[in-house]
């Protein structure tokens, strides 16, 4: 499992000197995996899923990037007037309101099996209430979207947007509540010893070869 960690964090660069040791640790790699079982390769190739209690800060990514490259992008189409731009932008909506309900859901559970106190509890209501706004207002837009044809034009348009940047704020202001709950108060992290033996720093393969020479 050594050698898996190994070579997936840095890829065998800082254990040789060259092409030949990284070919090297590739090949061990693979030939550590095929003596694994299913359930052993998938926390080899994945061990930070592996190890998840729950799957919310694996999907919570998706609704993330999908809405916010929605609204960008619609807003770029309708000053550009480019409606292939909006198009786009719809499907990025849809997809993103799909990835949001999976989200929420999947938020939902995990408040109920992660361990918290009173303190994180009250943030965590109102992380819940963000995601749940912000799944509203996807599920809106995607209903209004669909029922005009994808075609949006001047002042319901200008409604729409509003809607849009309201949707983002909401789903940024309930990522850092999220974030704050895990960086700040360790929620659903198991915390790992790290013996303060020696050191480790990440050094660049030019500077590495600077050193040598």
């Amino acid at each position: 499992m050594n050698n898996f960690m190994s070579f997936q964090i840095h890829g065998g660069a800082e254990h040789g000197d060259g092409i030949a040791d990284s070919i090297a640790s590739l090949l061990a790699f693979f030939e550590e995996l095929s003596a694994l079982d299913s359930k052993g390769i998938f926390s080899a190739l994945m061990p930070g899923i592996a190890n998840m209690d729950n799957i919310h800060p694996l999907l919570v990514h998706f609704p993330i990037a999908f809405l916010s490259v929605f609204f960008a992008l619609d807003v770029v189409g309708t000053l550009a007037k480019k409606q292939h731009w909006r198009n786009v932008a719809g499907w990025l909506l849809y997809f993103g309101t799909v990835a949001a309900v999976f989200t929420v859901t999947a938020g939902f559970i995990a408040a109920g099996s992660v361990a918290h106190g009173d303190d994180v509890h009250a943030i965590m209501e109102r992380h819940e209430h963000f995601g749940v706004s912000v799944l509203s207002l996807a599920i809106l837009l995607s209903v209004w979207r669909l029922k005009s044809g994808g075609i949006i034009q001047g002042g319901a348009n200008g409604f729409f947007l509003i809607l849009s940047a309201l949707l983002c704020m909401l789903m940024m202001l309930g990522a850092d509540l999220g974030g704050l709950m895990v960086y700040k108060y360790g929620v659903a992290v198991k915390a790992v010893q790290v013996p303060n033996v020696g050191g480790h720093e990440h050094v660049h393969e030019h500077e590495h070869h600077e050193h040598e020479h």
